[in-house]
């Protein structure tokens, strides 16, 4: 791979995603027990769109889910990045990530999501950052609060039932 990595950190960096990373994304986005607290679990089709929908991201924005990877490897393991997502009918910008299984619990989606934070506060000018997830997606949640959102909301969602909201305003960083 020979994206640029937009992002470093202690262990992690985070890059533009591209086609290649298919076999890679497909293991964290078709995995039954990562996606659980999603509307579906993907396929190799809805992982391509997926990647092509941040590639156009990119392009659109300046932003997007980008490839988290391991410093020491260059292992692809997640995504994490910034998207404007539709909250509760108003297009906000969100932290989102997604870790491969066997890489979860060692504090990378913490690692990232902090390091997007940082990005995102110091490259836009947002006035807060929000996450949002499925209510019953506890390790998502613990994940936003670690990097010092707070509860917003929760509001009924068709995708979700009820979908929880997290928030963190510039001023708190």
């Amino acid at each position: 791979m020979d994206s640029i990595a937009i992002i470093e950190t202690d262990r992690l960096f985070l890059r533009e995603m591209t086609l290649d990373d298919l076999d890679a994304l497909y293991k964290v986005l078709g995995d039954r027990e990562i996606m659980k607290h999603y509307p579906y679990v993907f396929d190799e089709k809805r992982t391509v769109e997926w990647i092509e929908r941040n590639i156009k991201r990119y392009s659109d924005n300046g932003f997007g889910l980008w490839a988290v990877c391991l410093k020491d490897t260059g292992e692809m393991i997640g995504d994490c990045g910034l998207t404007l997502q539709n909250i509760e009918g108003r297009m906000l910008p969100e932290i989102g990530y997604h870790i491969r299984r066997d890489c979860q619990r060692k504090g990378y989606a913490r690692e990232a999501a902090m390091a997007v934070r940082d990005w995102a506060f110091e490259n836009t000018d947002y006035p807060a950052l929000y996450s949002y997830c499925k209510y019953t997606n506890t390790g998502s949640i613990k994940t936003a609060e670690s990097i010092g959102m707070h509860f917003e909301k929760e509001y009924p969602d068709p995708a979700n039932g009820i979908t929880h909201v997290s928030v963190i305003f510039r001023e708190e960083t």
